[in-house]
């Protein structure tokens, strides 16, 4: 079927033809007649980026009467993006529509402005809802005409806490319109609304209800929490053309994420409640030009997102809610191409993974997190890509060339590829790169032998000291499972430990210094982060009567020895190994 079959207006058909678009998308091909045929409501079940926009707003345009400057359809969304992105599709289907105005209303712009514009003159208004609501209190907008409402991504809506006011607009809207409504997900919420104030709709669905794209493939990679931002590096390097959304949940987890990212020379950037309109605008500007290549973006932040040719979704976190995993995947694979959603799980996770397989009706593939060797040799074979495909600029380099060129006649065109190799060898080794093997279960790599607390064989030896000592309730056995944990040793490796009162200083073989230093880069000790840094050299045999205070939120404060933040110290070990405390996801 061709767009031509489908009964559209001449303006229109002649508008898409000029876009590029021959045939319709399924969700296209499905809802368009239905809503050409005669006024209904309707629900339309589908991932975004298959095409939803064109399913509605085309029957849409084909309804107004463009001759009329009065609102007659009203488009309402979660998120200023998505808002923006609907009125710049709809104004091209519509371009040919003499006297056609469309307008959009959301958070984060001046109302004033808006209001202007809407007196005006437009057809169609798209809104975010609490944008919307706020100017029809004001009398500012006039509904008595508006012939069909749409919701897009209902269920974001809801999600975000939408539900009253998305009520209220309904209620003020003209008893005779039609709603259109379009979600990704038939929850119970959603269910709600179509119950309430949509009658006997038509509804289509693509796929299966609550079901993630079939174009998707699920990875899962099992690591322990201190390895994922390991990991994660790895997985970056290993996929040059990476062009991808990380999901965490917190602000301050996306923030975090992000500097980290950046820090270790990638082009990311967060993407989170806590940055203005502005500062929003100019990261999804980078990214749609890919100027940035990893978006560290939080659920709520994320929605409305959509971005073309988006590679991978990376879920550094699992979501609590096993629906909002269908959302995020959905940003990938948009427009019938490929995508790929990868999960990192703890081990102690590994039992959700089951349940989203069957809930979704998806089957994840177990990976293996590249070794150190494998990911060297990709970054090395990217350089030679790189420099092969490097243009030359005479004009740059010719008041350096002759000098240059002078200094390295003597070596050899495979003395000079060999020396370019070690340089870029010794770049890569001086990052994060290792041998270490990241994925939950490995085996610990031998070492070489080491003094154990019990007079063992000595070697090499690397000292570390730790942010938290005797005052803070912990023993020797905690720091020795601390290390093992976090850093994939066997307790033989860690050579002598000195506790002081507010700091700890431990012995590893020196072989492993690398991925104990990563390892507990991000660890926790009863749910608290704790710093690790190398020792200066004779740090731990001076007598320290008066260690440096560090932060920590369980240590007697003020004379009155009350606890910071308000919460009572944690119970001695009692000679016990402390466990730690995973974080979130």
């Amino acid at each position: 079927m061709t767009f031509l079959e489908l009964g559209l207006r001449d303006e229109l058909i002649q508008a898409i033809a000029e876009m590029g678009f021959v045939e319709p998308m399924p969700i296209q091909e499905q809802t368009i007649p239905a809503l050409l045929e005669r006024p209904t409501d309707f629900v339309g079940l589908a991932q975004t980026g298959t095409g939803k926009t064109g399913a509605f707003g085309l029957p849409l345009l084909n309804r107004i009467d463009p001759a009329r400057k009065v609102p007659q359809s009203v488009i309402l969304c979660p998120t200023r993006e998505l808002c923006l992105q609907i009125v710049q599709e709809l104004r091209q289907f519509g371009k040919l529509l003499k006297g056609f105005r469309i307008v959009a209303v959301y958070g984060g712009a001046s109302i004033s402005l808006q209001i202007n514009e809407l007196r005006r003159g437009a057809q169609v208004v798209v809104a975010t809802p609490g944008r919307l609501l706020d100017i029809i209190q004001r009398g500012a907008i006039d509904l008595t005409q508006v012939e069909t409402a749409v919701l897009d991504e209902a269920d974001e809506m809801l999600d975000m806490g939408f539900q009253e006011d998305l009520e209220r607009i309904i209620k003020s809207l003209p008893e005779g319109r039609k709603t259109w409504m379009f979600s990704a997900t038939m929850g119970r919420e959603v269910a709600g609304i179509a119950k309430r104030y949509l009658s006997d709709p038509v509804e289509v669905t693509i796929g299966t209800r609550n079901q993630t794209a079939s174009n998707i493939t699920h990875h899962c990679y099992v690591v322990h929490p201190s390895h994922r931002y390991a990991s994660l590096r790895r997985i970056i390097d290993m996929t040059p053309d990476l062009f991808g959304l990380i999901f965490r949940r917190t602000r301050r987890d996306t923030q975090e994420l992000a500097d980290m990212l950046a820090r270790d020379g990638y082009q990311a950037e967060p993407l989170h409640g806590d940055l203005s309109q502005a500062q929003r605008d100019h990261v999804m500007g980078r990214f749609r030009r890919r100027q940035v290549r990893l978006l560290i973006a939080t659920d709520v932040a994320a929605r409305g997102i959509d971005v073309d040719d988006i590679t991978h979704i990376i879920h550094y976190d699992l979501p609590d809610d096993i629906d909002v995993y269908t959302h995020r995947s959905g940003r990938t694979a948009r427009a019938g191409k490929s995508g790929l959603s990868i999960v990192f799980i703890s081990p102690a996770e590994r039992y959700r993974i089951g349940q989203m397989e069957r809930r979704l009706r998806i089957r994840f593939a177990d990976q293996q997190v590249p070794d150190g060797q494998a990911v060297c040799q990709q970054r090395m074979l990217k350089m030679a890509a790189d420099l092969a495909a490097m243009e030359v600029d005479e004009a740059a380099i010719e008041k350096f060339y002759p000098t240059i060129d002078e200094q390295l006649a003597p070596l050899s065109r495979d003395d000079l590829l060999k020396r370019l190799v070690t340089a870029e060898l010794k770049r890569i080794k001086g990052t994060h790169i290792s041998h270490q093997n990241l994925n939950a279960g490995a085996a610990a790599r031998a070492a070489a032998p080491v003094q154990s607390r019990r007079g063992r064989e000595t070697g090499p030896m690397h000292t570390f000291e730790l942010n938290v000592g005797r005052d803070d309730g912990i023993n020797e056995g905690a720091i020795v499972r601390l290390v093992c944990e976090n850093g994939a040793l066997q307790s033989r490796q860690i050579g002598a430990i000195q506790m002081n009162a507010q700091s700890t200083f431990f012995d590893v073989a020196a072989d492993t210094a690398d991925q104990v230093r990563e390892g507990l880069r991000e660890a926790l000790l009863d749910g608290h982060a704790v710093k690790v840094r190398d020792a200066e050299p004779g740090a731990a045999a001076r007598p320290r009567p008066h260690p440096v205070k560090h932060f920590n939120p369980h240590r007697r404060t003020g004379p009155g020895g009350g606890y910071s933040h308000g919460r009572k110290p944690t119970p001695p070990f009692r000679g016990k190994p402390f466990r730690k405390t995973s974080p979130r996801g």
